[in-house]
Protein backbone atom coordinates (compact mmCIF):
# COMPACT_ATOMS: atom_id res chain seq x y z
CA UNK A 1 0.00 0.00 0.00
CA UNK A 2 1.49 3.25 -0.89
CA UNK A 3 0.55 6.92 0.68
CA UNK A 4 1.80 10.49 0.63
CA UNK A 5 2.34 10.36 4.07
CA UNK A 6 1.97 7.73 6.47
CA UNK A 7 1.93 7.49 9.99
CA UNK A 8 4.74 4.63 9.83
CA UNK A 9 6.83 3.55 7.05
CA UNK A 10 9.23 0.17 7.19
CA UNK A 11 11.54 -0.01 4.30
CA UNK A 12 13.54 -2.82 3.30
CA UNK A 13 14.04 -3.70 7.27
CA UNK A 14 17.23 -6.56 7.64
CA UNK A 15 17.69 -7.45 11.36
CA UNK A 16 20.37 -9.60 12.27
CA UNK A 17 22.96 -11.03 14.94
CA UNK A 18 26.55 -9.54 15.06
CA UNK A 19 27.77 -12.71 12.92
CA UNK A 20 25.39 -11.22 9.89
CA UNK A 21 22.90 -13.87 10.18
CA UNK A 22 19.95 -12.83 9.00
CA UNK A 23 16.25 -13.11 11.02
CA UNK A 24 14.68 -10.49 9.63
CA UNK A 25 15.30 -9.63 5.72
CA UNK A 26 13.91 -7.16 3.94
CA UNK A 27 11.00 -6.40 5.14
CA UNK A 28 8.87 -3.12 3.86
CA UNK A 29 5.43 -2.52 5.42
CA UNK A 30 3.44 0.95 5.57
CA UNK A 31 0.79 1.99 8.36
CA UNK A 32 -1.94 4.81 7.75
CA UNK A 33 -3.05 7.09 10.52
CA UNK A 34 -6.05 4.96 12.31
CA UNK A 35 -4.97 1.63 10.49
CA UNK A 36 -4.88 -1.53 12.05
CA UNK A 37 -2.39 -3.88 10.52
CA UNK A 38 -1.66 -7.45 11.86
CA UNK A 39 1.67 -9.06 11.69
CA UNK A 40 0.91 -13.23 11.66
CA UNK A 41 3.17 -16.37 11.49
CA UNK A 42 3.97 -18.92 13.84
CA UNK A 43 6.43 -18.15 16.61
CA UNK A 44 10.38 -17.62 15.24
CA UNK A 45 8.93 -15.94 11.68
CA UNK A 46 10.17 -12.61 12.92
CA UNK A 47 6.95 -11.13 13.50
CA UNK A 48 8.27 -9.53 17.27
CA UNK A 49 12.17 -8.21 16.20
CA UNK A 50 9.92 -5.97 13.49
CA UNK A 51 7.63 -5.18 16.24
CA UNK A 52 10.37 -3.86 18.84
CA UNK A 53 12.68 -2.75 15.94
CA UNK A 54 10.26 0.09 15.28
CA UNK A 55 10.65 1.72 18.77
CA UNK A 56 14.63 0.73 18.87
CA UNK A 57 13.95 -2.20 21.73
CA UNK A 58 16.04 -5.41 20.32
CA UNK A 59 17.36 -7.80 22.55
CA UNK A 60 20.68 -7.79 22.83
CA UNK A 61 23.05 -9.51 20.54
CA UNK A 62 20.57 -8.54 17.36
CA UNK A 63 20.65 -5.33 15.37
CA UNK A 64 19.74 -3.45 12.08
CA UNK A 65 21.78 -4.47 9.33
CA UNK A 66 20.46 -2.43 7.02
CA UNK A 67 16.94 -0.43 5.75
CA UNK A 68 14.77 2.32 7.49
CA UNK A 69 12.18 3.03 9.32
CA UNK A 70 10.42 6.41 8.87
CA UNK A 71 7.63 7.07 12.28
CA UNK A 72 5.83 9.70 12.02
CA UNK A 73 3.81 9.12 15.30
CA UNK A 74 4.01 8.80 18.85
CA UNK A 75 4.35 5.14 19.60
CA UNK A 76 3.48 2.84 22.93
CA UNK A 77 3.67 -0.33 23.14
CA UNK A 78 2.03 -3.39 24.78
CA UNK A 79 4.03 -6.12 25.93
CA UNK A 80 3.35 -10.09 25.84
CA UNK A 81 3.79 -11.02 29.41
CA UNK A 82 1.84 -8.27 31.66
CA UNK A 83 3.87 -9.03 34.64
CA UNK A 84 7.10 -9.19 33.32
CA UNK A 85 6.29 -5.62 31.95
CA UNK A 86 5.33 -4.44 35.60
CA UNK A 87 7.91 -3.57 37.89
CA UNK A 88 6.42 -6.12 41.07
CA UNK A 89 8.17 -3.92 43.93
CA UNK A 90 6.15 -0.80 42.77
CA UNK A 91 2.30 -0.67 43.78
CA UNK A 92 0.26 -0.31 40.06
CA UNK A 93 -1.44 2.85 40.68
CA UNK A 94 1.74 4.11 41.75
CA UNK A 95 3.77 2.75 38.77
CA UNK A 96 0.63 3.91 36.12
CA UNK A 97 0.82 7.74 37.62
CA UNK A 98 4.91 8.04 36.92
CA UNK A 99 3.96 7.28 33.40
CA UNK A 100 1.48 9.88 33.12
CA UNK A 101 3.70 12.26 35.39
CA UNK A 102 6.65 11.96 33.10
CA UNK A 103 4.86 11.48 29.74
CA UNK A 104 2.12 14.06 30.21
CA UNK A 105 4.12 16.99 32.06
CA UNK A 106 1.51 17.30 34.82
CA UNK A 107 1.79 17.57 38.47
CA UNK A 108 1.82 14.48 41.06
CA UNK A 109 -1.36 15.09 42.15
CA UNK A 110 -2.68 15.00 38.81
CA UNK A 111 -0.84 12.44 37.34
CA UNK A 112 -2.53 10.25 39.93
CA UNK A 113 -5.74 11.44 39.34
CA UNK A 114 -5.34 10.71 35.59
CA UNK A 115 -4.12 7.31 36.30
CA UNK A 116 -7.29 6.02 37.99
CA UNK A 117 -9.40 7.28 35.71
CA UNK A 118 -7.45 5.62 33.15
CA UNK A 119 -7.64 2.47 35.24
CA UNK A 120 -11.77 3.21 35.82
CA UNK A 121 -12.60 3.29 31.71
CA UNK A 122 -10.63 0.24 31.47
CA UNK A 123 -13.11 -2.00 34.16
CA UNK A 124 -9.99 -1.91 37.14
CA UNK A 125 -11.93 -2.33 40.28
CA UNK A 126 -12.52 0.73 42.55
CA UNK A 127 -11.01 -0.19 45.53
CA UNK A 128 -7.83 0.65 43.64
CA UNK A 129 -8.62 4.08 44.58
CA UNK A 130 -8.24 3.58 48.25
CA UNK A 131 -5.78 0.72 48.61
CA UNK A 132 -3.16 0.43 46.13
CA UNK A 133 -2.01 -3.50 45.00
CA UNK A 134 0.98 -4.72 43.40
CA UNK A 135 0.90 -6.87 40.09
CA UNK A 136 1.33 -9.89 41.89
CA UNK A 137 -1.89 -9.19 43.85
CA UNK A 138 -4.16 -9.33 40.79
CA UNK A 139 -5.27 -11.22 37.92
CA UNK A 140 -3.39 -11.32 35.20
CA UNK A 141 -6.43 -9.71 32.96
CA UNK A 142 -6.06 -6.99 35.18
CA UNK A 143 -2.65 -6.72 35.36
CA UNK A 144 -2.49 -6.47 31.13
CA UNK A 145 -5.26 -3.93 31.57
CA UNK A 146 -2.61 -2.01 33.82
CA UNK A 147 -0.12 -2.55 30.61
CA UNK A 148 -2.48 -0.82 28.41
CA UNK A 149 -3.65 1.80 30.47
CA UNK A 150 0.70 2.61 30.58
CA UNK A 151 0.31 2.57 26.78
CA UNK A 152 -2.55 4.90 26.29
CA UNK A 153 -0.68 7.29 29.16
CA UNK A 154 1.72 8.23 26.62
CA UNK A 155 -1.34 9.67 23.78
CA UNK A 156 -0.05 7.12 21.21
CA UNK A 157 -0.61 7.95 17.45
CA UNK A 158 0.70 4.17 17.01
CA UNK A 159 0.00 1.30 19.07
CA UNK A 160 2.18 -1.99 19.16
CA UNK A 161 0.57 -4.92 20.34
CA UNK A 162 2.71 -8.02 21.47
CA UNK A 163 0.48 -10.63 21.34
CA UNK A 164 -1.73 -9.06 24.21
CA UNK A 165 -3.36 -11.49 24.74
CA UNK A 166 -1.61 -15.33 24.56
CA UNK A 167 -1.31 -15.51 28.04
CA UNK A 168 -4.88 -15.13 29.03
CA UNK A 169 -7.90 -17.32 29.12
CA UNK A 170 -10.42 -17.30 26.13
CA UNK A 171 -12.89 -14.85 27.80
CA UNK A 172 -10.28 -12.20 29.00
CA UNK A 173 -8.90 -12.34 25.86
CA UNK A 174 -12.39 -11.43 24.20
CA UNK A 175 -12.34 -8.54 26.87
CA UNK A 176 -8.71 -7.29 26.18
CA UNK A 177 -9.47 -6.89 21.95
CA UNK A 178 -12.88 -5.36 22.50
CA UNK A 179 -10.89 -2.69 24.98
CA UNK A 180 -8.49 -2.26 22.27
CA UNK A 181 -11.15 -1.62 20.08
CA UNK A 182 -13.00 0.41 21.37
CA UNK A 183 -10.22 2.81 22.85
CA UNK A 184 -8.65 3.12 18.95
CA UNK A 185 -12.10 3.97 17.92
CA UNK A 186 -12.18 6.55 20.77
CA UNK A 187 -9.05 7.46 20.14
CA UNK A 188 -7.92 7.57 16.54
CA UNK A 189 -4.77 5.37 16.89
CA UNK A 190 -3.37 3.21 14.23
CA UNK A 191 -2.39 -0.15 15.47
CA UNK A 192 0.22 -2.78 14.42
CA UNK A 193 -0.99 -6.25 16.28
CA UNK A 194 1.57 -9.19 16.48
CA UNK A 195 -0.32 -12.34 16.57
CA UNK A 196 0.22 -16.01 15.66
CA UNK A 197 -3.84 -16.46 15.78
CA UNK A 198 -5.71 -15.84 12.82
CA UNK A 199 -8.85 -15.85 14.73
CA UNK A 200 -7.70 -12.73 16.63
CA UNK A 201 -5.71 -11.07 13.96
CA UNK A 202 -9.39 -11.38 11.49
CA UNK A 203 -11.16 -9.54 13.97
CA UNK A 204 -8.59 -6.78 15.11
CA UNK A 205 -6.87 -5.86 11.85
CA UNK A 206 -8.09 -5.00 8.33
CA UNK A 207 -5.15 -5.64 6.87
CA UNK A 208 -2.95 -8.79 7.26
CA UNK A 209 1.32 -9.24 6.87
CA UNK A 210 1.97 -12.82 6.86
CA UNK A 211 5.75 -13.77 7.59
CA UNK A 212 8.17 -16.74 7.58
CA UNK A 213 11.79 -16.94 8.09
CA UNK A 214 11.75 -13.17 8.29
CA UNK A 215 9.98 -12.15 5.74
CA UNK A 216 6.69 -11.10 4.78
CA UNK A 217 5.64 -13.60 2.33
CA UNK A 218 2.32 -12.30 1.57
CA UNK A 219 -0.58 -9.00 2.40
CA UNK A 220 -3.48 -7.53 1.46
CA UNK A 221 -6.76 -6.23 2.51
CA UNK A 222 -8.18 -8.71 6.06
CA UNK A 223 -11.15 -11.11 4.12
CA UNK A 224 -9.15 -11.38 0.66
CA UNK A 225 -6.51 -12.55 1.69
CA UNK A 226 -7.97 -15.12 3.99
CA UNK A 227 -10.80 -16.08 1.18
CA UNK A 228 -7.63 -15.81 -1.46
CA UNK A 229 -4.92 -16.80 -0.05
CA UNK A 230 -1.90 -17.48 -2.61
CA UNK A 231 0.79 -18.10 -0.43
CA UNK A 232 1.20 -21.96 0.21
CA UNK A 233 2.24 -21.06 3.86
CA UNK A 234 -0.35 -18.75 4.04
CA UNK A 235 -2.85 -21.36 3.16
CA UNK A 236 -1.16 -23.87 5.52
CA UNK A 237 -2.24 -21.01 8.38
CA UNK A 238 -5.85 -20.87 7.58
CA UNK A 239 -6.80 -24.14 7.56
CA UNK A 240 -4.62 -24.98 10.79
CA UNK A 241 -7.46 -23.50 12.67
CA UNK A 242 -9.47 -26.00 14.25
CA UNK A 243 -13.14 -25.59 13.27
CA UNK A 244 -15.96 -26.29 15.92
CA UNK A 245 -17.12 -29.50 16.38
CA UNK A 246 -20.60 -30.53 14.61
CA UNK A 247 -22.49 -30.25 18.08
CA UNK A 248 -25.33 -32.23 16.80
CA UNK A 249 -23.59 -35.59 15.85
CA UNK A 250 -21.74 -35.06 18.53
CA UNK A 251 -24.49 -35.45 20.57
CA UNK A 252 -25.89 -38.28 18.67
CA UNK A 253 -22.09 -39.94 18.84
CA UNK A 254 -22.86 -39.65 22.69
CA UNK A 255 -23.68 -43.22 24.34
Amino acid sequence: MTSINPILKIENLTLGTKTNHNLVSNVNLTVEPGESIGLVGESGSGKTLTLRSILGLLPPGIKQLSGNIKNNGNCAMIFQNPLGALDPLCPVVSQLAEVVYYRQKVTHKASRTIALELLESLGLPDSLKQTDRYPSQLSGGQCQRIVIAMALACKPSILLCDEPTTALDVTVQQQIIDIIKSLQRELGFAIVFVTHNLAIASSMCSRLCVMKEGKIIEQGETLELLQNPQNPYTQMLIHSVLPLPDIERSVDLCP
